[in-house]
């Protein structure tokens, strides 16, 4: 993931709602949002490369996702790929607690991460960049990009923000109803914003005001690297609705996925 908005307790309905953006080089090999071979309780996109993952659910009421930090333009050298960190903390069952604070001992041989995990009760934050810190998330709207948790990137501060008015104005349906599409279009089209940032509220990530240009929409249009999947997910007391959208390299959308999981509150 690239860009991770989050509303943590903020309506009694929707424990938890995420939505985020996955920017990634086209050419690398993905898996669509399906449940995993390996384990029927998982549900989520998969990085064919190194077998881990951006965003994952399970119906045991755990969810984690994950965005890289930027630092320059030379390329990463790590032991083991962020990916594996949402895989194992879904597939798992240790509490968000000790995941996050369990990393201290192994946060360096990840690439630069942000890390999101969720286990039905608590939300936890950690990330390895510019050094290993864990802590619980705070109720309320939250946002992480490709820097510091709630640094006020302008699409993360957009994606904020359209997550709060939709919150404000729409309803969620009760139990395991469907999630009406054109209910999730105002998520995805937060989402979906190509506006680039003006130089003045660009972050300073070490690779350049060009860079730092195209970097800056919510949703990069680019043949080569550029936002290959919007998804939406909706925590309520019964379980989650985990929806993806997924775009080809022009930037047009292909498909789109909603899956329910069905759980029970801890």
């Amino acid at each position: 993931m690239c860009l991770i908005a989050i509303a943590w307790n903020v309506r009694p309905d929707l424990p938890l709602a995420l939505i985020a953006n996955r920017d990634e080089f086209h050419a690398r090999p993905t898996a669509a949002a399906a449940f995993d071979p390996q384990h029927a309780d998982v549900y989520g996109g998969r990085d064919l490369v190194q077998g881990g993952s951006w965003l994952l659910a399970s119906s045991r009421r755990r969810l984690a996702a994950v965005t890289n930090v930027r630092a320059g333009v030379a390329p990463e050298a790590a032991a083991r790929s962020r990916g594996w960190l949402v895989r194992d903390f879904v597939q798992g069952d240790a509490s968000a607690a000790d995941v996050a604070q369990g990393l201290s001992a192994t946060a360096r041989d990840y690439g630069r991460f942000n890390l999101l995990v969720w286990d039905g009760a608590a939300l936890w934050f950690a990330t390895n960049h510019p050094q290993f810190a864990a802590t619980p998330v705070a109720p309320g709207l939250h946002a992480m990009s490709n820097g510091a948790f709630d640094a006020p990137w302008p699409k993360s501060t957009a994606a904020t923000r359209t997550l709060e008015n939709w919150l404000e104005t729409t309803a969620h349906p009760a139990g395991a109803a469907p999630v009406d599409e054109a209910a999730l279009a105002p998520l995805f089209a937060g989402l979906r914003d190509t506006r680039t940032a003006p130089d003045a509220a660009l972050p300073q990530t070490g690779v350049g005001i060009v860079l730092e240009r195209h970097l800056s929409p919510a949703f990069i249009e680019d043949a080569r690297y550029g936002t290959r999947c919007s998804s939406v997910v909706l925590v309520d007391q019964a379980g989650l609705w985990i929806c993806e959208r997924r775009f080809d390299a022009e930037g047009q959308a292909i498909d789109t996925s909603r899956q329910r999981l069905d759980t029970r509150a801890p």
